[in-house]
C-alpha cells in the first residue's frame, strides 16, 4: 500500500545548506522509488493557522519510505535541513484502494454501541 512522507515546513530564510538538501533530496528517494506530489506549495488554509509549506513524498510501501527516512544517504542531508526550517515530518500509510469510510463508520458505530 502507498506510504507518504509528509512534512510542515515554517518559513525560512534561503541559504547554501537548503539548496543543497533541495538538490540533493532526489538522488536519496530514488533507490527507495520516492517522488514527490507536492512540494513547498503554500496550502490554501480554510481552517485555523497553518503557516509555512507543505511537502508530500509517495513511496510504494511503508517499508520503502521508512527505508528512505533511515538511509545513510538521508541522514546525511537532513541536518542541511533542520538546522534551518522549524516543522514537522510524518510517515503515514494510505488506504486501499477499495477503501469505504462509511464501512470504518460502521465499524466504530458497533464497537462503541452508538
Amino acid at each position: 500500500m502507498t506510504a507518504y512522507a509528509i512534512a510542515h515546513l515554517r518559513p525560512a530564510a534561503m541559504n547554501e545548506d537548503i539548496l543543497g538538501y533541495i538538490e540533493t533530496i532526489q538522488s536519496t528517494m530514488d533507490p527507495h522509488e520516492g517522488r514527490f506530489l507536492v512540494h513547498g506549495q503554500e496550502a490554501e488554509v480554510l481552517e485555523g493557522p497553518f503557516p509555512g509549506t507543505v511537502v508530500v513524498i509517495a513511496f510504494p510501501d511503508m517499508a520503502r519510505a521508512r527505508a528512505w527516512y533511515t538511509s545513510d544517504a538521508y541522514q546525511a542531508i537532513l541536518p542541511l535541513r533542520t538546522r534551518h526550517i522549524p516543522g514537522e515530518a510524518i510517515l503515514i500509510e494510505g488506504v486501499p484502494a477499495d477503501y469505504d469510510p462509511a464501512r470504518t463508520a460502521a465499524s466504530l458505530r458497533a464497537a462503541s454501541g452508538l
